[in-house]
């Protein structure tokens, strides 16, 4: 099946964290993922989602709460991993299209979520590291955080840092800026 071009799935993931280790019994699961839709012909940001996700091998300590916004109450009311990862694919399409995260350890929280849980990966092969990108394209010696490359392209963060809808709608806005800045060169 010939992956779809137009579009590509912006993902940012929250995850159960503490300040040090994970307490006795506990390991970091996925909380919410974030997701923008990118128009890929105009750069655009078409949809900003957040999608809450129940955990299953560990509880929300105050310091994610702190970090994220995130509650206990509100992970309870979430869907499981499996229906997450099944609304990405048949409502997003996820399989077929390009999907971007800001770094690595989104794509590799996911590999490990979907091996623990026995879930199938919901996404095709195409993945883009808009962390690594931007690092490229703007001639950096190393990648920067999320809120120091939208302060060095001089962007406002728009909504809650380590939220995942907002986010992916920040990591969306630097994607877009770098392909719309590609076609113009």
């Amino acid at each position: 099946m010939a992956k779809k071009l137009d579009q590509i799935l912006v993902v940012d993931l929250e995850a159960t964290c503490w300040p040090g280790e994970p307490p006795v019994g506990q390991e970091s699961d996925i909380i919410e993922i974030g997701l923008c839709t990118l128009d890929v012909a105009t750069g655009e940001r078409l949809e900003r989602v957040s999608i809450v996700v129940r955990p299953e091998h560990s509880v929300v300590s105050a310091y994610c709460t702190a970090l994220t916004t995130l509650t206990q109450e509100e992970v309870d009311q979430g869907i499981s991993f499996a229906e997450a990862c099944a609304l990405l694919r048949d409502r997003y399409g996820s399989k077929e299209r390009l999907w971007a995260s800001f770094g690595d350890y989104d794509r590799r929280m996911f590999e490990s979520e979907c091996e623990s849980h026995g879930v199938e990966y919901p996404f095709g092969r195409g993945h883009i590291n808009v962390k690594s990108l931007f690092a490229v394209v703007e001639g950096l010696h190393q990648e920067l955080p999320l809120d120091e490359a939208m302060e060095w392209l001089g962007f406002p963060l728009e909504g809650h840092h380590h939220r995942g809808e907002d986010d992916a709608w920040n990591i969306a806005r630097i994607l877009g800026h770098l392909l719309l800045e590609a076609r113009s060169a």
